[in-house]
This record gives structure tokens, C-alpha cells and sequence, in this order.
């Protein structure tokens, strides 16, 4: 058997292929899984769990359907969908996990998170993930009115699109001194996350001991999962 993790799917209703793909991927690979995380993104973006946007129900449904055949599925918020709620998780039948998570996979421990913590360097994203993750400013957002919601929204991301194409690769890319520390805060050998887009396995030395770095890709013209199992740790991509 097999523990599946994807992320960043950025699922929205202007592409329907890549909700086909994870609705496919949920109905096959899925099943025959130990369990399936969720490592953060699984949509473009989220302005409450009252949203009553006809995607979000046909994507709780198929994954309670994984669920309810027996297939544990586990959520971390990523910086597109941190408010995402406990009403959601409820009718997917997801688990809401910590931002980060270490997981003992057949013998193996393994830290997992989105992955946007690490990027350590930009320094003015990080500045606005510590405003929007403030409680009260989650609560007051919240209590807007949908439409509020959506334009306050639209505009967010408009003005992330625009700081980002100023911004350079490394700069939007994990901190390396910032991804050891992690590892060697959480005693472990193994990191799995997504968030920077950038699908590949990095070796590393943490806690004086080889060590692996895997980055999920986003689902942008292809699926991308890692696959553990007790032999092997592998990075898959795979079609629609």
C-alpha cells in the first residue's frame, strides 16, 4: 500500500480540465491508497465555507466519496486557501491538520507542510501572511457580506500577481537555511511540500545525516503526487 500526497491544484471553475484530472485521480489512484493529504492550494482561492459556488459542493462530494469508501484524507491550508473551514472539512469529510505535520510512514518520519513558511526571503509576503493569519482580521473578513468578500478578494490577487512578476525566482523560492532548521526542529530526514511549483526531490544534509527535500508540482497541464511506501519515496507526474 501506498500514502499519496498532491497540492496546489488551484482548482477554480475557469479550468475544468484540471478539476476532471483530480475528480479521475479521486475516483482511481486514490482508492487504492493508505491515505491521501492535501498539502494546502487544493483551490485558487477562498472566501468562506458559506460559498455557495457549485464546485466547491461537487469537490466536498467526490471527496467524501473517497472518505466514506474508506480512504482517510487530510488537509493543510495553503496560502490560498487558509480560510477554509471546519464546515468544509465536515461535508468533504476531510481532517484538518496543523500547518505542520509529522508523519510516521512505514517506519519513515516525515514532515509535512504547504511549504510557503520556507520561502523566508520575501520578506514582504511573509510580513502579509502574518497580517491575514491574525484571528481577528480572519473573523471580521469573514462577517463581510459574499460580495464583499469577492471583490476584496479579486483585488488581493491582482495585487499578488503584480508583486510577484516583480519578484525574482530566488527570492519566491524555500529559504535553504530556513528548510534545515524545520528539519531539524521536527528531528526528521524527510520534508514533503508544495507551494514554490517546482516538482523535484533535493538532497540535503540535516541533523548531521543525508536528508531529502520533495517538492510537489501544481496541477497546472499535468497531475503531481509523491507516492511513500515502506521501499520507496517517489515524485510522480501524470496525465490529466
Amino acid at each position: 500500500m501506498a500514502t499519496l500526497f498532491i497540492a496546489d491544484l488551484h482548482l477554480c471553475t475557469e479550468e475544468p480540465a484540471i478539476t476532471a484530472g483530480f475528480l479521475r485521480f479521486l475516483s482511481g489512484e486514490a482508492r487504492q491508497a493508505d491515505a491521501l493529504y492535501i498539502l494546502g492550494d487544493l483551490f485558487e482561492a477562498w472566501i468562506g465555507d458559506d460559498d455557495p459556488n457549485p464546485l466547491h459542493q461537487q469537490i466536498a462530494a467526490a471527496i467524501k466519496a473517497l472518505a466514506d469508501s474508506g480512504i482517510p484524507c487530510f488537509f493543510i491550508h495553503g496560502n490560498r486557501d487558509f480560510l477554509l473551514g471546519k464546515r468544509f472539512a465536515r461535508e468533504s469529510g476531510m481532517t484538518l491538520l496543523p500547518q505542520e505535520k509529522v508523519l510516521d510512514l512505514y517506519g519513515r518520519k516525515v514532515l509535512i507542510m504547504h511549504g510557503d513558511t520556507l520561502c523566508t526571503d520575501d520578506t514582504g509576503y511573509q510580513a502579509f501572511r502574518a497580517k491575514v493569519h491574525q484571528p481577528w482580521l480572519q473573523t471580521l473578513f469573514l462577517a463581510l457580506p459574499l460580495f464583499i468578500r469577492q471583490r476584496i478578494a479579486a483585488k488581493m490577487r491582482a495585487n499578488s500577481k503584480a508583486a510577484n512578476s516583480s519578484k525574482s525566482l530566488e527570492i519566491m523560492d524555500v529559504n535553504p537555511q530556513a528548510v534545515v532548521a524545520e528539519m531539524e526542529k521536527h528531528q526528521v530526514q524527510w520534508l514533503i511540500h508544495g507551494h514554490t511549483h517546482r516538482p523535484a526531490v533535493h538532497k540535503l544534509t540535516a541533523n548531521k545525516q543525508p536528508a531529502f527535500r520533495v517538492v510537489l508540482g501544481a496541477w497546472h497541464t499535468e497531475g503531481s503526487m509523491v507516492k511513500v511506501t515502506r521501499d520507496n519515496v517517489e515524485l510522480i507526474a501524470f496525465p490529466f
